[in-house]
């Protein structure tokens, strides 16, 4: 028997395909069994099936993990999360502008120190794994040994990371403005060092506009035309004084979007951060290039941001990814996202179901960053990234599910009152990567 292969055994629920808005979700677009059992073999799915249409098909002595009475689904995916913001989470609310420079810059100054930058990665994978995130686009710091250590953590625990180094060569401190060509030259050698090894990948990371000169921005745009596997994420109309700001500086542009759009850096590979303040057009714009908007509900509440149209996207054919964004937000939590996405959708007069949000944490965001043929999903062939809820994490949540008489009402109830005690465990590449009840 191989030493990487294992049963783990118990209910699971996982999307097959987008389960559409309405509360009965499309036909074969999810998959539920009660007793059902995750056949895992060298990081691998190789069945997912009934208990007992696999127990008589393992290997003699095979290793079983029991979760009966628990919930597996697939590891939870953050499209878009800064883990040098980790220190800063819960900070007073200021505006976007404000918050950035009373708070952003001066933490993200110490990670030059790469004592800082390694101990700050190490605790935040600690955080992602506990919360049942197995997957994030992340940005780091101007720094490039704030990659390095976030790569190296990731990498030692298996992780599928995708993530890079921010780009600012203006407004912003000294301590962590690039040189306008010498930051792309950085990102250049973290690229050749990290991308497409084992399971990382690289982002291509200008914070936003207004700190890239147009000649960063164009030099970013040759990298990406010249490897169009990498990944590219930013900023896009958070904060109306921010949108104003682009306007500024940028007069030659039509729009915010226009801006990004001139350098090459919009196209299918391109993960937006809020987008909240876009009209139509711009929706148009950014679907029929395949960039997607990672909606950070929690951050846009904290910092009274506005409201992200979600469905205004969908009617325009844009592909949205949910995000935590930490610091801003205010939850590493997927839980805590989807809690504050349905709040937005409440407020819009479009709430989000229990089967919308699920798809939206796991294979809606995987296809948002083109793995949704790796992870996002539990199936044979795909990556064994996996998340075991317990229903009875707090007394609230086993009473509440105790009275649900429906599969969606239990995901609807679990998606609201569930938090960072409901994930009972997190597999990472086969891996048991977190347990709660060693880790406490």
């Amino acid at each position: 028997m191989s030493a990487n292969q294992r049963l783990l055994r118990g209910p699971l629920f996982t999307c097959l395909d987008d389960p559409g808005e309405e509360n009965t979700p499309l036909t074969g677009s999810i998959r539920y069994l009660e007793d059902g059992a995750i056949w895992i073999v060298d990081g691998r799915i190789h069945a997912v099936d009934d208990y007992q249409a696999l127990a008589g098909a393992l290997p003699a002595g095979s290793e079983t993990v029991d979760y009966t009475g628990k919930l597996m689904m697939p590891g939870f995916i953050d499209s878009h999360v800064h883990y040098v913001q980790l220190d800063i989470m819960a900070s007073y609310g200021r505006e976007l502008l404000d918050w950035l420079n009373d708070y952003t810059f001066p933490a993200e100054c110490r990670f030059a120190d790469p004592a800082h930058a390694s101990a700050s990665a190490e605790r935040f994978l600690d955080e992602l794994l506990r919360v049942g995130t197995t997957t994030a686009q992340v940005f780091c710091s101007s720094h490039p040994v704030s990659v390095d250590s976030f790569f190296s953590a990731a990498q030692r625990r298996q992780l599928r990371m995708i993530a890079g180094k921010v780009l600012m060569d203006r407004h912003a401190p000294e301590a962590l403005t690039d040189d306008t060509l010498g930051g792309v030259r950085d990102s250049e050698r973290l690229i050749a060092d990290w991308h497409g090894r084992d399971r990382l990948a690289y982002t291509l990371t200008p914070r936003f506009a207004p700190t890239s000169t147009r000649e960063q921005l164009d030099a970013v745009g040759g990298v990406l035309r010249n490897a169009p596997d990498l990944y590219l994420q930013t900023h896009l109309s958070e904060n109306r004084g921010e949108v104003a700001w682009v306007a500024e500086l940028f007069p030659e542009s039509r729009d915010y979007l226009d801006v990004y759009e001139r350098y090459g850096l919009v196209g299918p590979r391109s993960t937006f951060a809020h987008g909240i303040h876009l009209d139509h057009e711009q929706r148009r714009r950014l679907a029929t290039r395949g960039a997607n908007i990672a909606f950070c509900p929690t951050s846009n509440l904290f910092l009274g941001s506005g409201l992200m149209d979600r469905l205004a996207c969908r009617d325009a054919g844009l592909a949205t990814s949910l995000a935590s964004d930490v610091g801003g937000g205010t939850s590493l939590s997927g839980f805590g996202t989807l809690q504050g996405a349905y709040q937005v959708g409440a407020l819009l007069g479009q709430p989000l179901t229990g089967w919308q949000g699920f798809y939206r944490l796991t294979l809606g965001n995987a296809r948002a960053l083109h793995l949704g043929d790796r992870i996002g999903s539990l199936q044979p062939g795909f990556e064994a990234d996996i998340v075991v809820l317990d229903p009875n994490a707090t007394p609230l949540l086993s009473r509440r599910l105790s009275q649900a008489t429906t599969l969606a009402e239990r995901l609807f109830a679990m998606m609201m009152l569930g938090d960072d005690r409901t994930v009972a465990a997190t597999w990472a590449n086969g891996r048991l990567a977190h347990d709660r009840e060693r880790a406490t």
